[in-house]
């Protein structure tokens, strides 16, 4: 890992662009734990609703567990998506429970993803479906799985509705993740896809109910995105005609991106919607399984700085916490701001260093390098005590980062209505 670019010496937010319930469960938080989550279910729940709102009546929209899989923001998000795209049997027993407890049954489906389904998953998976009544669906990822698949069905004494997630060779959009035409572990390559159609097909217990192309990620071109959307249908429609498949599914993935930065611009969700509906019907159930843009915003991840240090000319914010809370700004090389909250309160006699007017780096508690949020970021001041307040961390933050690492307590997980005065 690289550390996250650096802001050079660019400033903090400002602490007001915090909404003020959220502002006083970090302070709750630091003064306890001293760091952890603070999320708006019901925010992420709104998002999921607009977005629903946005596009055509064609589309299903399925939040993606992987981003946040925290129960109540679960069970909020189960009365607004028509689904959940899980990763794990773990993942897809909890998107069942949410959607059992908020709608008295198991309505809205459950499409399972990833590169590596074992035999232990798909029969898990299998047995939900005849067992428990549960709408599981399977995007294959390999002839292999395929098999795997029949196998778990026929033992479980069910059909498993599948797509095949295809590699395409060429994906004609841009995006801050592209997926699609590189070496991965990921889906089908195109130039294999009619053989894996005959093998799904010949298998008992498998239902082929179309494919699934997820081949951009975060990207914040909403024009850019429809045509991708669009391709993915045409190029779905295509091979079904010419490969006999009843094409009733077309699962394009999430990919819809978030602005980080500042001056980053936010995803034209209007523009894309409009150009969508501009579109002829497809005739088929088109899944977005969006997971950042509904969830990102509707979290914050809350750190009490433990230690201001100067050395050899630099700055550092020592927090509690670090990337065995909040991963992503690393991983993924981002500049992730932060906001400064004050808090007075500090024991009497105990010296309390600070930093003014100057560019920090926010570094963790972890015996590595690696551990930095932030890198030269310029603040009015900080001080060992105040509590610092990462916004759009409500996707791929707890779930995405590493909390083994040296044995330090996990990070609290706590729920805020921020709307409230």
């Amino acid at each position: 890992m690289e550390p996250p670019r650096s802001f050079e010496h660019a400033p903090c937010l400002d602490a007001g662009r915090i909404p003020a319930p959220v502002r006083a469960a970090a302070l709750e938080l630091a003064a306890g734990t001293g760091a952890g989550y603070v999320y708006d279910p019901a925010l992420a729940a709104d998002r999921a609703r607009t977005l629903r709102k946005a596009l055509p009546d064609w589309a299903r929209v399925y939040f993606a567990v992987k981003a946040n899989g925290f129960e109540p923001v679960l069970a909020h998000l189960a009365e607004a998506v028509d689904g959940f795209e899980a990763a794990s049997l773990r993942e897809a027993r909890a998107s069942l429970a949410a959607l059992r407890e908020r709608r008295g049954g198991p309505g809205g489906r459950i499409a399972v993803s990833g590169p590596g389904k074992t035999p232990e998953l798909l029969a898990g998976l299998a047995r939900l479906r005849a067992g428990h009544g549960a709408d599981v669906a399977v995007n294959l990822e390999s002839v292999l799985e395929a098999h795997r698949a029949s196998a778990a069905a026929v033992g479980a004494g069910t059909v498993l509705p599948v797509t095949i997630r295809v590699n395409p060779a060429r994906v004609p959009v841009s995006g801050s993740l592209v997926m699609g035409g590189t070496p991965g572990p990921f889906g089908v390559p195109e130039a294999e896809v009619p053989a894996a159609v005959e093998a799904v097909r010949s298998l008992p217990g498998l239902d082929l109910t179309g494919f699934h192309v997820h081949a951009v990620s975060g990207n914040t071109d909403a024009a850019a995105h429809a045509a991708y959307v669009l391709w993915c249908l045409e190029w779905a429609r295509g091979t079904a005609d010419r490969h006999g498949v009843d094409l009733r599914t077309v699962d394009v993935g999430g990919g819809l991106g978030v602005p980080f930065e500042a001056g980053d611009d936010a995803f034209d969700l209007e523009g894309f919607g409009a150009a969508l509906a501009d579109a002829p019907d497809p005739g088929v159930e088109v899944v977005f399984e969006p997971g950042r843009w509904i969830g990102a915003p509707a979290g914050w991840y809350a750190a009490r700085v433990t230690d201001v240090k100067a050395s050899y000319g630099g700055t550092f914010a020592v927090v509690r916490g670090g990337i065995n809370h909040f991963q992503l700004p690393t991983s993924w090389e981002i500049r992730h701001n932060f906001a400064v909250l004050a808090d007075d309160l500090w024991p009497a006699g105990v010296p309390r260093p600070e930093a003014r007017g100057a560019s920090v780096t926010v570094s963790g508690e972890l015996c590595t390098p690696e551990d930095v949020l932030a890198r030269d970021v310029r603040v009015a001041s900080v001080r060992a005590g105040d509590v610092l307040v990462f916004p759009n961390a409500g996707a791929y933050g707890f779930e995405f980062a590493m909390p083994a690492f040296l044995g330090h307590p996990a990070a609290v997980r706590t729920t805020v209505d921020s709307r409230l005065p």
